[in-house]
């Protein structure tokens, strides 16, 4: 371990040394935001933790102590039969909670008694979310974006994922965000991440990016669902290298209906989510759509949508976002089916790579 660092404990810089990251905050603070790869295991849960803390300002610091040391041993015991019982003499450990104090020090002590070599994190997760707001303010400047441009329907994702397959650097905004981009673009059957966590996983990301190969990522507005991306990327990404991908209707439309058959699949679903476009559209254009979705004659409120809403919307805004579309390479594709975006994607790999 590093002179620099207090024993049993660790640097931020230490993290990629050690076999497992054990997060020892409640599972609320956990599903909020963590260390990319750690695993939860609480010694104290969050009923415990209001417990521990109402008696900590109600009674005495001393009373919550103790009602919290039999609590955290009970909880670190139950860890280490139901986790750590068959990890090898050699198995290192880094363990930390919010602040890198008692929570993360009882777990580290214990697993440091038994023999492991476990660490604390020196200043716990928020010494970590410090690092990943420093880092996604300076990783992006070291890269080179390139942007697939196009109106809703030209597959832009898609040939994101066959550049991925292909072997190119990928950043999936979309992917990270849970969210298709538009309003309607929730997944389905999940939710979006916090934004705390999508800035995480947005770090882990670009940290993993050799500099000296190009960023794939497709236009997006700030805001991606109800998550946005951070400052100093975005406007990375809006000077970004421009790929204009043209496609005919009839072939944005397959794709579309493809790409939404979810929607399809939920008629009552899929008209409360239209329900939002009334504000922009009129009460009486969405009740057409909605009768639309009732007759399930999906082409036609496909082709509306496309002509009425998302091309009026991306000349209005997306034309204008990213700075160097004008100049951008024009891609023009006959059609958006897997074939087709996989050999243009082993064409577009082909040519970045020279």
């Amino acid at each position: 371990m590093s002179s620099h660092s207090a024993p049993f404990s660790a640097r931020f810089e230490q993290l990629d040394e050690f076999d497992a990251i054990i997060d020892v905050r409640s599972p609320s603070e956990f599903a909020e935001d963590h260390i990319p790869g750690a695993i939860n295991c609480p010694v104290l849960d969050d009923e415990e933790r209001i417990r521990v803390g109402t008696l900590y300002k109600q009674v005495s610091p001393f009373e919550a102590r103790k009602v919290g040391a039999a609590l955290v041993s009970r909880n670190i015991a139950n860890h280490i039969e139901t986790h750590f019982l068959s990890k090898p003499k050699g198995w290192k450990p880094l363990v930390y909670c919010w602040r890198g104090g008692q929570r993360s020090g009882s777990m580290t002590v214990v697993l440091g008694q038994i023999g492991w070599a476990a660490r604390r994190l020196e200043g716990g997760y928020k010494t970590f979310r410090a690092r990943v707001l420093a880092e996604l303010d300076a990783l992006p400047a070291a890269l080179t974006f390139k942007i697939l441009c196009g109106p809703t329907g030209s597959a832009k994702t898609a040939l994101l994922d066959a550049l991925a397959a292909a072997g190119e650097q990928v950043l999936d905004l979309e992917g990270l965000a849970n969210h298709r981009g538009s309003v309607l673009g929730g997944e389905p059957n999940s939710s979006q991440p916090g934004q705390k966590a999508f800035e995480t996983q947005l770090w882990s990301v670009l940290r993993g990016f050799d500099p000296a190969r190009p960023v794939w990522a497709e236009s997006e507005s700030r805001r991606v669902g109800r998550l946005h991306s951070p400052g100093v990327l975005f406007e990375r990404l809006r000077s970004g290298e421009c790929v204009r991908i043209q496609a005919p209707l009839t072939a944005r439309i397959d794709h579309l209906l493809e790409r939404y058959s979810d929607l399809i699949a939920d008629p009552v679903a899929f008209n409360a989510k239209l329900e939002r476009l009334a504000p922009q559209h009129g009460h009486m254009r969405v009740a057409g759509w909605q009768a639309m979705v009732e007759a399930g004659t999906w082409r036609q409120l496909a082709e509306e949508l496309v002509t009425a809403h998302y091309d009026p919307a991306y000349l209005r805004g997306g034309e204008g976002l990213y700075r160097r579309l004008a100049e951008g390479q024009e891609l023009v594709l006959s059609g958006l089916d897997p074939a087709s975006l996989a050999a243009v994607a082993q064409e577009l790999a082909a040519s970045s790579a020279g």
